[in-house]
């Protein structure tokens, strides 16, 4: 009986009552959403590389070396040489070794290195393989393949022709117009910095950086080129292992960092991305400031909307006086219908961001890397809701107040 009075009255005025349960269901639906962007965008960060155990450069802070190896900014503090990074790479420990050598560019975007193992055992995300959207990897030394940004920015496709240039800069005078790489695949996109890198084989590297005057290098061709006289470079950037049992991990991290041949410095790649995240806390906080701010709006225009309606209704408050309404029973009509309107605007938020992260959950994650799981019943967001609960109590207080007064001036 009284469910259905409030229901009645909350439909007297269905006007406003709409206008107010859509207010809190846009407030609800920014609320969610930001927190749902908030953790996601924290899992897909953590996962911008996945699958990898350990990745091993020169010495350095834990963070300078996962800039430059897995985000390709900054870089390093010096090189790995080849005898060492094979030593590693064919200890019994190691499954898979992906070696990386940095250091020259392409229209300002980065460079690497690196061997057929990048697209056989590189993941991302839920451990997600590299893709191809056009083309395949390279076989030629003088193959390479781009990633999805740096062919959509620069109109590159297969079989274009492309000039690397040392350095990092988006100009340089320093261009090897000697021997010029073809494209040969396209990757698919990834949301990672793989999108906005150029791969090469490091048999290519080692060939341009030897002038192209040299016999064999001039007897290249891009389908078949030999890569028996640049198949051992002097060094590399760095490489990441993936270790047979992730139980050794912990050993061969520490068996790196004492190796004796020479300093190097081994990290667990996901111990180093959580910390590089809690640098950028703050903007965690600003989003969850942004989302607090609307839903406040929201629930203090529902108080003003109730408070605003008590005026008009003093014909319904004198007929449930006539029917033995106490005052209390109207401060708790008002509290029922402000938890109606609320739980209303909760499941229409709710629904309308399940559907909107099922449509653009695909699209979201090719152009950003996020994987939007429509999974919205999470106990940060429960936890949210019953704050939310709270709150619209707490603003339908002085309304319910002063229905209560309005009541007790009637009697």
């Amino acid at each position: 009986m009284f469910l259905k009075v409030a229901v009645k009255s909350l439909l007297s005025r269905k006007g406003s009552a709409v206008m107010t349960l859509m207010a809190i269901s846009v407030a609800i639906f920014v609320l969610l959403g930001i927190e749902q962007i908030r953790q996601q965008a924290r899992d897909s960060f953590a996962s911008t590389v996945s699958g990898v155990d350990l990745i091993v450069g020169a010495k350095t802070g834990s963070l300078n070396l996962l800039l430059y190896s897995v985000f390709r900014i900054g870089s390093p503090t010096d090189n790995i040489s080849w005898q060492a990074y094979r030593e590693i790479a064919d200890s019994d420990d190691v499954a898979w070794a992906i070696p990386i050598s940095l250091g020259d560019s392409h229209e300002g975007y980065r460079v690497v290195g690196t061997t057929q193992a990048f697209f056989e055992h590189f993941s991302f995300g839920k451990k997600r393989r590299l893709t191809f959207s056009k083309g395949e990897a390279f076989e030629g030394t003088f193959d390479a393949v781009l990633g999805s940004e740096v062919a959509l920015a620069l109109g590159y496709s297969v079989g274009t022709e492309i000039i690397l240039a040392h350095g990092l800069a988006s100009t340089s005078f320093t261009k090897h117009d000697n021997q010029p790489f073809v494209v040969v695949g396209v990757l698919a996109p990834t949301g990672t910095p793989v999108d906005q890198t150029i791969h090469v084989r490091l048999e290519g590297i080692e060939a341009m950086h030897a002038g192209g005057s040299a016999a064999p290098i001039g007897a290249f061709t891009h389908a078949s080129a030999p890569t028996a006289d640049f198949s051992e470079p002097e060094s590399i950037t760095a490489f990441m292992l993936g270790l047979k049992s992730r139980m050794s991990t912990f050993n061969v991290q520490r068996q790196i960092n004492q190796f004796s041949g020479e300093p190097l410095m081994a990290i667990l790649p996901g111990v180093a991305l959580s910390e590089l995240w809690q640098m950028m806390s703050m903007f965690e906080n600003v989003l969850r400031l942004i989302s607090a701010l609307v839903l406040l709006a929201a629930v203090l225009g529902m108080g003003a909307v109730l408070l605003a309606s008590i005026r008009e209704r003093r014909q319904e408050i004198h007929l449930l006086r006539m029917m033995g309404a106490s005052p209390f029973y109207l401060f708790c009509l008002v509290e029922m219908e402000a938890m109606i309107l609320c739980l209303l605007g909760m499941l229409l938020g709710g629904v309308s961001l399940y559907a909107a992260l099922f449509m653009i959950g695909d699209a979201v994650f090719s152009r950003f890397g996020l994987y939007l799981d429509a999974t919205l019943l999470t106990p940060e967001a429960a936890l949210m809701l019953g704050a939310v609960l709270l709150a619209t109590l707490a603003a339908a207080a002085a309304p319910s107040l002063k229905m209560y007064t309005s009541a007790r001036d009637i009697s």
